[in-house]
């Protein structure tokens, strides 16, 4: 029998992006299963042990079909339907992969996350030596609405540099025609804010390979630290290094204001 899990009692509902239809019934083993908590089989055995039940605790049959927001795993409600997005505050020395050697970020989420199907993936990645704020998501089509050009949904980071600024970055930044080492097509304008000699805050819409690190490398400077404070109008508020959580309806649409 798996070990009982305490599951997420934390609401969530979409605004803006495709979702599941939570209120139709379905298999209770497939949504178990669909949620990471185990395989059919694992779901199953909670079912015969009692543990998952209707919410005036009745327990369900292995046959049961449910509605996601009737069914309580050991009393608690389960995870968060289909569609949803969370935010994590990425620490350093993390790689946003499922697969990469040494410490992943997944290890900074409940493991059963990663068994989701589909999965809860990263939109878009922050290199293993940046932290802030990361957004993750089982909605594909929300994913690509963020990640895509088009949508110009402006990134916010804080930087340090090795090297002092030497005052010619702002226009060099907004001029829309740097090109960076290796690439034959011009970054789109960024905003550059100078906030000390060595201390920048750097908007860009784009999500190029290690952008901003060579953004600065092709004014000749080196980022010693990088930190993403907000991604469109959503910031990382008060959430502590390390912590996760999930985004309400309205803390999505601020993403595209």
């Amino acid at each position: 029998m798996l070990p009982k899990q305490r599951a997420l009692a934390m609401p969530y509902r979409a605004g803006g992006h495709a979702l599941n239809d939570t209120q139709t019934p379905v298999r209770l083993v497939k949504l178990i299963a669909n949620l990471g908590y185990g395989s059919q089989k694992d779901a199953r055995y909670m079912i015969q042990d009692g543990r998952l039940t209707a919410l005036d605790g009745t327990p369900y049959g292995v046959g049961s079909k449910v509605r996601h927001g009737d069914a309580r795993l050991d009393g608690e409600p389960l995870d968060p339907a289909q569609g949803v997005v969370l935010m994590l505050h990425k620490p350093t020395g993390y790689t946003c992969s499922t697969k990469d050697p040494g410490r992943l970020i997944y290890q900074l989420l409940p493991d059963r996350f990663v068994r989701r199907n589909p999965i809860i993936a990263t939109v878009g990645r922050l290199d293993r030596d940046t932290t802030g704020l990361l957004l993750l998501t089982d909605d594909g089509a929300f994913l690509h609405k963020i990640i895509s050009p088009k949508s110009n949904v402006p990134k916010i980071y804080e930087v340090t540099l090795a090297r002092d600024l030497q005052g010619g970055e702002v226009e060099t930044f907004a001029a829309g025609s740097l090109i960076l080492n290796s690439e034959t097509e011009a970054l789109a304008p960024a905003k550059l804010d100078i906030l000390g000699p060595r201390h920048a805050r750097v908007t860009v819409t784009e999500g190029r390979y290690h952008q901003v690190r060579r953004m600065f490398a092709a004014v000749g400077n080196h980022v010693e630290t990088l930190h993403r404070p907000q991604i469109g109008g959503l910031t990382l508020g008060d959430l502590p290094l390390g912590q996760w959580r999930v985004l309400s309806a309205v803390e999505i649409a601020s993403l595209f204001v």
